[in-house]
């Protein structure tokens, strides 16, 4: 079983009650994982290209988004990182407050983590 506190641990957590895009939003998000070389740069602009190009196919449920590109491209190890914001975000017509930004390796190492984190966004 992987431990979803080692996935996302406390210093992934960020706040906000900036106004922001969702571009924005998303990098914010992503910044925890790019300071500790997780993920790179093209791993955040390839999430935002993905919902440029596909619309907001990763807002799970009503606030909630999951954001995430191919895996592998751009990652580095396996993590997550989440921004919870004060103010609705516009993410391709879709109201969003939390982020959560899944960084996975392969298409297979991250779905017990990912049902767990589910599980507790969706109670």
């Amino acid at each position: 079983m992987i431990n979803l506190k080692k996935l996302l641990p406390e210093d992934h957590i960020e706040t906000t009650n900036q106004i922001l895009t969702w571009q924005e939003a998303v990098q914010l998000a992503s910044q925890p994982q790019l300071n500790e070389k997780a993920i790179d740069q093209q791993y955040v602009t390839n999430m935002i290209h993905s919902v440029e190009e596909n619309g907001p196919y990763m807002v799970l449920a009503d606030y909630f988004a999951l954001m995430h590109a191919r895996p592998g491209e751009g990652v580095f190890h396996q993590g997550m990182s989440l921004l919870v914001t004060k103010n609705e975000i516009d993410l391709a017509g879709k109201p969003v407050r939390i982020f959560l930004v899944l960084a996975a390796k392969d298409s297979q190492s991250h779905l017990e983590s990912l049902q767990e984190i589910m599980e507790v966004f969706m109670d």
